[in-house]
C-alpha cells in the first residue's frame, strides 16, 4: 500500500481533482481507498434510521452491512479526534491511499492550489509537499507541477510521489 495527498485550502479544487483521479487510476489498474478530513460536525445518518437510533441510544460504534456494502460508524463521544495513522490503519489493502485534507500531517502531498482563491501557497513551508495542482505556474521550480486539468499528468506526479504507507504508520 501506498500513501499521497492532496492539500489546499478551502475552494482550490481537491475534491473536484480527487473525482477526477479516481477514475483515472482505476484505468491504470490501481486499486484505490480515500481518506477526507471533514472539519465541521458531519453525519452519514439520519434520524428514524435504526443505526441512527442505536448511536443516539450511547453505541460506540454502529456497523451496518448489506449485500452491497458495510459501513462503521464510531462516536467518540468526548475522545480525541483520531491521528492520521489511526485512521489509516483502519483501511483494507488496496494499492494506494489517496488523503483530502490533513494537510498539517507529515505525509507526502500534493499541492492543490487556485489562483482565483487568493490564498497563499503552502510548498514554501511545508517540506511534505512533493508535487504541485495548479491552473498557475508555481512561484518557484523547484516542484515538479502539472496544471489541474492535466489528470494524466497529475496521475503521474501521485504515482511516483506516493510512500510506502507501511513507512509512514512506521513514523508515527
Amino acid at each position: 500500500m501506498r500513501l499521497i495527498g492532496l492539500a489546499g485550502w478551502s475552494g482550490a479544487g481537491k475534491t473536484t481533482l480527487m473525482t477526477r483521479l479516481i477514475p483515472e487510476m482505476t484505468r491504470r489498474g490501481v486499486a484505490v481507498s480515500t481518506l477526507k478530513h471533514a472539519h465541521h460536525a458531519f453525519d452519514v445518518d439520519r434520524p428514524g434510521k435504526d443505526s441512527y437510533e442505536h448511536r443516539s441510544a450511547g453505541a460506540r460504534q454502529v456497523l451496518v452491512a448489506s449485500a452491497n456494502r458495510w459501513a462503521l460508524m464510531t462516536e467518540l463521544r468526548g475522545a480525541p479526534e483520531p491521528t492520521l495513522a489511526e485512521l489509516l490503519r483502519h483501511f483494507a489493502p488496496v494499492d494506494l491511499v489517496i488523503v483530502e485534507g490533513f494537510k498539517r500531517d507529515a505525509h507526502p502531498k500534493i499541492e492543490v492550489h487556485r489562483a482565483e482563491n487568493g490564498k497563499p501557497w503552502l510548498h514554501p513551508d511545508d517540506p511534505y509537499i512533493a508535487a504541485i495542482a495548479s491552473d498557475v505556474p508555481p512561484p518557484s521550480g523547484r516542484l515538479p507541477h502539472a496544471h489541474l486539468d492535466a489528470i494524466e499528468a497529475i496521475a503521474d506526479l501521485v504515482l511516483a510521489k506516493a510512500t510506502p504507507l507501511e513507512a509512514f504508520l512506521a513514523r508515527g
